[in-house]
């Protein structure tokens, strides 16, 4: 008698793999009927904790912004500019600052909208990592060690809280770079292939910034697809009937569901037509202009409007359930013409990140929705090249507003230079545990079993929630 697995095979070669399929669809529909439903990997998961939000917005400034030149005001190195200093001389900030909101914190001139919502920062300025090399602090960042592959922090999110919308995609990346680490940084390593960041945009020659690639099939109908879909999955559980391990193939099938069912819904959170004409311009986005992308290659300032356009695209996304979207904006590593340099690509984020954090205020959404700005590290206080500035990873700035942790806040600092962390310093493990916290999840807690050890992002060092910024 024929194994259940030959008997597909040679029905299939029997009948033709269309004819096979609506049969093996048939068959699945009815054995889902009469057995009870899976909630399956990306079902909404209860937190360890209450949490304080929902959503992340991580804004990543790809090439590392100058702290001293943008969040953290040091008079000390602005009065002895040209001194020498460690095997060089300083450089004061070409740039004024000034105190704003009731809280009083300090913001550069090139943050001139999002000053206005200084008492909703909240400022780490006593941040540090553990190498002054893009591709190691990017990752780093990203994933928590550089060393090997591990899963990004969108995908260990996604894998501890699921999603609130089945039907779009729980991790949104766009613009993520070739190098760094490449599709790491959104990547789920050892983690179920479900979990890993949908791209949109993103590498050297980028394609339509704004869309998401594949997203229709010009060559099968959505009903051909579900049938192919189904004929997929009956083969996969043919195969597990006889005791081949097929996880890895059920990652995939995953990925293929969620593929299938964002045909539906994510073109209308993708089109923003809906929108007035007054949010698309508070947001920066010209009626009259072609639609912006990132322009040098993927190495510069943003071009046109397309930073704003994903400001606005990110809200929506949160609106729809995602849980995680990152946008990365390259153009930050300044080591040369500083002041030309940061004002082109402060100018470029500086009205989108404002109307965002308006926009998400607004509607109620800023207080379960984590916005964050930051690089990979911070620069030096001392001059390169004449007008620029070198990697520094020892003490820099990413701010935080909403999802629980307190505004108008200046939380640590570094030297009065600018150089090193010197008071509330937060490791990167510590702000991924931070961030878990504020979503419900403990990092000790937040594991998964591969390679003979439990896993997690804060790596066998363990991160410490900084309490003194929470709500």
């Amino acid at each position: 008698m024929m194994s259940r697995r030959e008997l597909l095979k040679s029905t299939a070669s029997g009948l033709g793999y269309l004819a096979f399929a609506a049969l093996a669809h048939d068959q699945a529909t009815r054995q889902s009927r009469a057995e009870s439903p899976s909630p399956g990997p990306l079902a909404p998961k209860p937190t360890h904790f209450e949490p304080k939000a929902k959503h992340v917005i991580f804004l990543c400034m790809d090439g590392a912004p100058s702290h001293v030149d943008s969040f953290q005001y040091k008079p000390k190195l602005q009065a002895d500019d040209g001194k020498p200093y460690a095997r060089g001389k300083l450089l004061g900030s070409p740039f004024q600052f000034r105190q704003h909101g009731q809280s009083g914190l300090w913001i550069s001139e090139l943050f001139p909208a999002v000053a206005k919502h200084a008492d909703d920062l909240c400022l780490l300025n006593g941040m540090h990592t553990d190498l002054p090399n893009h591709p190691q602090a990017y990752l780093q960042m990203h994933c928590g060690i550089f060393q090997s592959p591990r899963p990004s922090l969108g995908a260990w999110l996604l894998y501890g809280l699921g999603t609130e919308n089945s039907n779009v995609p729980g991790f949104v990346t766009f613009n993520p770079p070739s190098s760094n680490g490449g599709a790491a940084n959104y990547g789920s390593s050892f983690l179920p292939a479900v979990y890993q960041g949908t791209k949109i945009g993103g590498g050297r020659f980028g394609g339509d910034p704004n869309q998401v690639s594949n997203l229709k099939n010009p060559n099968r109908s959505p009903r051909t697809q579900r049938v192919q879909l189904d004929f997929l999955q009956e083969l996969n559980r043919s195969a597990g009937e006889n005791g081949i391990d097929t996880s890895a193939v059920e990652g995939v099938i995953d990925s293929y569901e969620l593929a299938f069912r964002m045909q539906a819904e994510l073109p209308q959170l993708m089109d923003l037509s809906g929108e007035t004409k007054a949010t698309q311009e508070q947001y920066g986005i010209a009626a009259n202009r072609a639609r912006g992308g990132f322009g040098g290659g993927g190495f510069g300032p943003p071009s046109g409007d397309g930073f704003g356009r994903q400001c606005l695209l990110a809200r929506r996304l949160i609106e729809g359930g995602v849980r995680f979207v990152e946008i990365n904006v390259p153009g930050w590593d300044h080591h040369r013409d500083l002041k030309g340099s940061m004002q082109r690509s402060c100018g470029a984020v500086d009205k989108p990140i404002a109307a965002l954090l308006g926009d998400l205020k607004q509607r109620g959404l800023l207080e379960e929705t984590l916005v964050i700005w930051g690089g990979e590290f911070g620069r030096s206080p001392v001059v390169q090249g004449g007008d620029g500035r070198d990697h520094n990873a020892k003490g820099y700035t990413i701010w935080m507003a909403g999802g629980g942790v307190k505004g108008g806040l200046a939380h640590g600092q570094t030297d009065e230079y600018g150089y090193e962390a010197v008071e509330g310093k937060v490791h990167i493990h510590d702000w991924h545990a931070t961030i878990l916290h504020l979503l419900g999840l403990d990092s000790e807690q937040l594991v998964f079993n591969y390679a003979g050890r439990e896993m997690k992002i804060t790596d066998v060092k363990g991160g410490n929630v900084v309490n003194e910024i929470l709500t």
